[in-house]
């Protein structure tokens, strides 16, 4: 920050300054924000050198307490010196830069090369428990990958993945994670003239379908083999005595891939763009592009403005996910045996593996959501029948399942708050009978059963119009709203009766928002 007198030593390499903070910077150890690049070690096959393109007089637009934390750091360690760091204008002591390779297959068409075009890998960091973090920086200026694009980030999009992100991590669910902002009053075109901005991002790793399928549609069958290693070595160490690593390998992505779709439907996000290069090896949340929250339960949501055809809608997002890893296993076939019949039957016998992991995942979670621990037969039927009528009524996907908790089973929900999200309350008390009857073979009280739910019902989402509004504010230099709903999202699941406002209905214009990909 401005006025810091910490002491930074400077030396060139490449024509790029390269920062080192001395031990003294913050009074912690000499590993601090040390940079490694192990993916760096596979060599230039699987990516491209390339340095970070200045941004012209960055400044700090918001840093995430919780990543930074995690890292070690706070807002007051960030000098001149970091800034610089995040913003791609100094390369780190110990980063090796690169843009990752990869191809995928695009809204169902396979993009033989993609990459990235607007993203830099600076290398790995640890945090305060020794684990390591890739540290990206999305926005930092062009690629051999970027094709026709600028490289650039433009600051409304960067603070809709800066808050996705981490809305994603208090819901709970796997994410890449948001270290800072840092903006430039640098003009970028898309619609229209924006500001420049660049996001730092965490994962443990960004690897992803698409990594794999543009080696073996190359013939390239060698890399595959190293990709996978890698995986197994930094990520999945405890598949590696597996009789078949490779392909326990591709099963675990199969799980994890079930895993993070049912997590999706059971808070009601819709990603937007999943196409096989936005899918992490690691079941993560990567890319947030178009993304949206339902407002109005409608499961055939499409949150993309440029998803003419609705191939990512809410309600087509499970299959699309099984529809991902056979391409993913396509790719990995040369690794799972010599004999490409044998190869598909291990393959297919894997993929099978996906519709009941995710029935299984999206089962509990909805019994938890309706405050139920045991499983029946009838289970089945209570959540189809209550989503049914949600979606007639175009009930609050989010305040419906957060109202339900106070759902008395001595009136059959006559008093329920979740009853006034329903035009024809008829319809609700309806299934309230049935939904009472289900919870007294329960035996749990309905405090109890309450407090269980609240803690899997989210009382709050990053509806689009609340995005929204921090991007504007934001237009304006007023940063205060990015970081209110950076802490409000922190803790979705509690009451917070202060921020009772952001749990409300969104307005009649929240309506007119269009997202697209360039969003």
């Amino acid at each position: 920050m401005a006025g810091s007198q910490d002491p930074v030593f400077f030396r060139k390499i490449g024509g790029v300054a390269e920062i080192s903070l001395s031990p003294q910077h913050r009074g912690m150890n000499s590993n601090d924000l040390s940079f490694r690049n192990r993916f760096a070690s596979l060599g230039e096959a699987f990516f491209s050198r390339i340095n970070p393109e200045p941004l012209p007089d960055p400044y700090l637009i918001s840093l995430n307490p919780g990543a930074a934390g995690m890292l070690g750091l706070d807002r007051r360690d960030l000098d001149a010196a970091l800034i610089d760091c995040f913003s791609g204008n100094r390369v780190p002591a110990g980063a090796e830069p690169l843009a990752m390779l990869y191809a995928g297959h695009q809204f169902g068409h396979f993009v033989p090369q993609l990459g990235d075009g607007r993203a830099i890998l600076l290398g790995e960091v640890k945090d305060t428990a020794g684990s390591l973090w890739e540290l990206q920086l999305k926005g930092a200026g062009m690629t051999p990958y970027s094709r026709s694009g600028d490289g650039r980030a433009v600051l409304r999009s960067t603070i809709r993945e800066y808050l996705g992100s981490e809305a994603m991590h208090g819901l709970g669910i796997p994410t890449t994670r948001a270290l800072c902002i840092v903006g430039s009053d640098e003009e970028v075109y898309r619609e229209q003239i924006e500001t420049a901005a660049v996001l730092a991002r965490l994962a443990p790793s960004h690897l992803r379908f698409g990594s794999f399928e543009v080696f073996y549609y190359r013939d390239q069958y060698k890399p595959l083999e190293v990709l996978s290693g890698y995986l197994l070595k930094h990520h999945f160490p405890e598949l590696k005595d597996e009789p078949n690593p490779h392909l326990a390998l591709f099963r675990r992505a199969v799980g994890l891939t079930a895993d993070l779709l049912a997590r999706w439907q059971l808070v009601g996000f819709s990603h937007g763009v999943m196409n096989t290069d936005n899918m992490s090896m690691l079941g993560l949340t990567l890319d947030y592009g178009p993304f949206g929250f339902l407002d109005a339960y409608d499961p055939g949501f499409v949150c993309n403005h440029s998803d003419h055809e609705g191939r990512y809608s809410f309600d087509n997002q499970p299959a699309i996910g099984r529809w991902n890893l056979t391409c993913l296993a396509q790719a990995m076939l040369p690794l799972f045996a010599k004999e490409p019949d044998a190869a598909v039957e291990m393959a297919g016998e894997a993929l099978d593996e996906y519709e009941p992991a995710f029935m299984q995942r999206y089962s509990a979670g909805m019994r938890a959501k309706l405050g139920l621990s045991m499983s029946k037969s009838e289970d089945h039927s209570l959540v189809t029948d209550l989503l049914k009528i949600m979606e007639n009524n175009a009930a609050d996907y989010t305040r419906c399942f957060r109202a339900l908790g106070g759902f008395k089973v001595e009136d059959q929900g006559r008093s329920c708050p979740a009853a006034y999200e329903f035009a024809d309350r008829e319809a609700f008390y309806h299934w309230g009978r049935d939904y009472a009857a289900r919870l007294r073979g329960e035996g749990r009280g309905d405090e109890a059963r309450e407090r269980a739910m609240n803690q899997v019902n989210p009382k709050y989402v990053l509806r689009n119009y609340l995005a929204q509004q921090a991007i504007e504010k934001a237009m304006h230099r007023d940063y205060s709203e990015i970081d209110r709903l950076l802490k409000l999202l922190s803790r979705p699941f509690d009451e917070q009766p202060e921020n009772e406002g952001y749990a409300a209905l969104p307005p009649d214009w929240a309506g007119a928002i269009s997202v697209s990909c360039s969003s």
